[in-house]
């Protein structure tokens, strides 16, 4: 059997983040510089930002309504936004669809690993009071929130999200090590960093670090980065680090 040629073998696809938002002119806002901004240009991964209101209702596009039982604000409309996500998203597409919300798990390092592994994403960033519980059940959203504070919509939220996956993607990061052994990936923050000079105001760099014995080094980084964890966010240590 004649192999198959390399040049008509198709690529494989980038990974690609699809935007539901009120607000596309927001994409790709901080992404489309430095390491994220190269690999976007290089094809590395694709952004698609689609405007929830081209599935507005009436002559003015209407994408809210008040809330059922009364009380302030506005809530996003599930047909509204169940016809976005379907356009943006047919049944048959891989990739997790999340819901950026504060009410939503936390999102986490391991998380954004996983999710930077897949084929990408589809994220909903919400406005107003929230968003129709409907369509959160109906298009099996996961909620992840980057925090216990409020924003006026998910966008800047989304981002930050996408920044986090982006970065872990092959071949954005100079070294695969640059990742490894950053705060979170061993369930401690990271230790202190330092370079030149080696004095500054009175200030000096630990005389562990420019001694050339690398299993001091490594012994000295582990203990800082439990001592700042310690300090810092003891709710990650394990119990035996406590």
């Amino acid at each position: 059997m004649t192999p198959e040629n390399p040049a008509q073998t198709p690529a494989t696809p980038p990974w690609t983040a699809t935007i539901l938002t009120l607000y596309p002119a927001m994409f790709p806002g901080p992404l489309g510089a430095s390491l994220s901004g190269d690999a976007l240009a290089r094809g590395t991964w694709a952004l698609e930002a689609r405007d929830i209101r081209e599935h507005g209702l009436g002559r003015h596009r209407a994408v809210d309504d008040t809330p059922a039982g009364g009380g302030a604000g506005m809530v996003l409309r599930c047909d509204v936004l169940g016809a976005a996500i379907d356009a943006a998203a047919p049944g048959n597409d891989p990739r997790p669809r999340l819901l950026m919300s504060p009410r939503g798990k936390p999102l986490t390092q391991a998380r954004v690993r996983a999710l930077s592994a897949g084929p990408g994403l589809v994220v909903v960033c919400g406005r107003f009071e929230g968003v129709d519980e409907r369509v959160i059940a109906g298009r099996g959203l996961e909620e992840v929130s980057i925090g216990d504070y409020i924003l006026s919509g998910g966008e800047i939220a989304a981002l930050v999200l996408l920044d986090a996956c982006i970065r872990l993607l092959p071949g954005v990061m100079g070294k695969v090590a640059s990742g490894e052994e950053e705060s979170f990936e061993a369930g401690h923050l990271e230790y202190p960093h330092y370079t030149r000079p080696r004095d500054w105001e009175g200030r000096a760099i630990p005389d562990v670090l420019t001694g050339g014995n690398h299993g001091a080094i490594a012994k000295w980084r582990r203990a800082e980065a439990l001592r700042l964890t310690r300090e810092r966010r003891p709710d990650l240590l394990a119990p035996s680090e406590d």
